[in-house]
């Protein structure tokens, strides 16, 4: 683990932190809203191909996470052994193209290739930002520079449902994925010109930097092996596999069982998303940083905590009636949903050595968007069609409502990091 102290003069390539985080984080913004685009414009989708919801979970779940997950493996060892910069302005073109082609495509088969194209690209997004922030930034300052990264998928989604189903309205379902992968193609150039190659290790101190590069199969060992990391991945996987469950179908069911329009989504909807989302990314990376100042267990103490609060009022929400009381139940679970990941992401990236945080931040989005993305929107997709086929009023709600145990796993596992936490940090005392 690398403990050494931040390095008190800034890396090169990092002498405008600032310029350097907000750049990431509008990729990040990119990455999430190309990502969201199936679920909020799910409706007039499924209305113009004929598609059921468990085909809607395939595309936004199953079928995407095929790629998102596993490619980012090698994409991560490549960019700890290259240019991180590259990799991700590379990366952010690719999937950028594929969204437009999502707005072409012309059937259901069309629509899964681009997908998984999309899934290709953005599988190159997340793990380079990780480790260019964590070079960039020193421990005691990266919970909140992650907090305020990871703010990408909450104003990604607001400005998701807001510019999509607005432009969707006028337009219709095709423009936003031809728009945004415009936008993403120009603000990859704009990626490589203005973003400069941290060094590896520089805020770690220079003990910590190794004179080779990491290996692959010795990272990956090192990751499995290690309870903590394991232990982190698990954890978030079973938090995302409610979030991404809920909001690739939060679109479609507030407006078949909820009642609302298109053009109120694109007004209510985001401003949840942004405010509650947002906020809870930006408040969850301050507190984390204030409990891991005493104790690492902070990193699962805080997750585990927020989520035993979220649960209850997502269920509340499943059930309420009108979409005026669900949406403000709504805010309260964005809010305390999204703890786990600048908690996971930070520790991951303090656990390993500086030559090892790309691969390993693969290696995390692997487990728990696999887990996640890959089955949390396929298992509602399916389920709610399997309520419907068993003569159910609301199968959506029902299915819905099939996630709340994920809730208990994820407080569980989190529970058992912060004991695992608890011991290491007495045991170095």
């Amino acid at each position: 683990m690398a403990t050494a102290a931040p390095a008190l003069v800034p890396p090169h390539g990092a002498r405008r932190p600032g310029v350097v985080l907000a750049a990431l984080t509008f990729v990040y913004v990119l990455n999430f809203l190309d990502r969201q685009l199936i679920g909020i414009l799910a409706k007039p989708i499924q209305d113009a191909l004929a598609i059921s919801d468990g085909q809607l979970g395939l595309i936004g779940g199953l079928y995407f996470a095929m790629f998102y997950c596993f490619i980012a493996i090698p994409v991560g060892y490549l960019a700890d052994r290259t240019s991180r910069v590259g990799v991700l302005s590379l990366a952010c073109a690719i999937w950028s193209g594929a969204t437009v082609a999502c707005g072409m495509a012309a059937n259901y088969t069309q629509l899964v290739v681009a997908r998984m194209v999309v899934g290709f690209g953005e599988a190159g997004g997340v793990p380079p930002s990780y480790a260019i922030i964590t070079d960039t930034y020193p421990a005691g300052r990266r919970g909140a520079a992650f907090g305020i990264y990871n703010m990408g998928p909450a104003i990604g989604a607001a400005a998701g449902v807001a510019f999509g189903a607005t432009i969707a309205e006028r337009f219709g379902w095709r423009a936003p994925f031809i728009v945004v992968g415009v936008i993403g193609i120009v603000t990859a150039l704009v990626v490589r010109l203005i973003v400069r190659e941290p060094e590896r290790g520089a805020t770690d101190g220079a003990a910590t930097v190794p004179a080779d590069k990491a290996r692959f199969w010795p990272t990956l060992r090192m990751f499995f092996s290690n309870p903590v990391l394991l232990l982190a991945a698990l954890g978030s996987g079973a938090t995302q596999f409610v979030t991404y469950g809920l909001g690739n179908f939060a679109v479609l069911f507030l407006m078949r069982d909820k009642g609302m329009a298109l053009g109120e989504v694109a007004i209510w909807y985001a401003l949840v998303l942004v405010v509650g989302m947002g906020g809870g990314m930006a408040l969850s990376g301050r507190v984390i940083d204030r409990m891991t100042r005493r104790s690492r267990a902070g990193y699962a103490i805080a997750p585990a905590a927020s989520l035993a609060i979220a649960m209850p009022f997502y269920i509340a929400f499943v059930w309420a009636p009108g979409w005026g009381f669900a949406l403000a139940l709504l805010g309260v679970v964005m809010v305390f949903n999204y703890f786990y990941l600048s908690a996971s992401v930070a520790l991951v990236q303090e656990e390993v050595r500086p030559d090892q945080r790309v691969l390993s931040g693969a290696l995390l989005l692997l487990v728990m968007n696999f887990i996640g993305l890959g089955l949390g929107p396929t298992w509602v997709g399916f389920a709610s069609d399997a309520f419907r086929a068993s003569g159910a009023a609301q199968p959506l709600q029902s299915a819905l409502f099939t996630l709340t145990p994920f809730y208990l796993i994820a407080i569980a596992l989190f529970l058992l990091l912060a004991r695992r936490l608890a011991r290491e940090t007495r045991s170095h005392a």
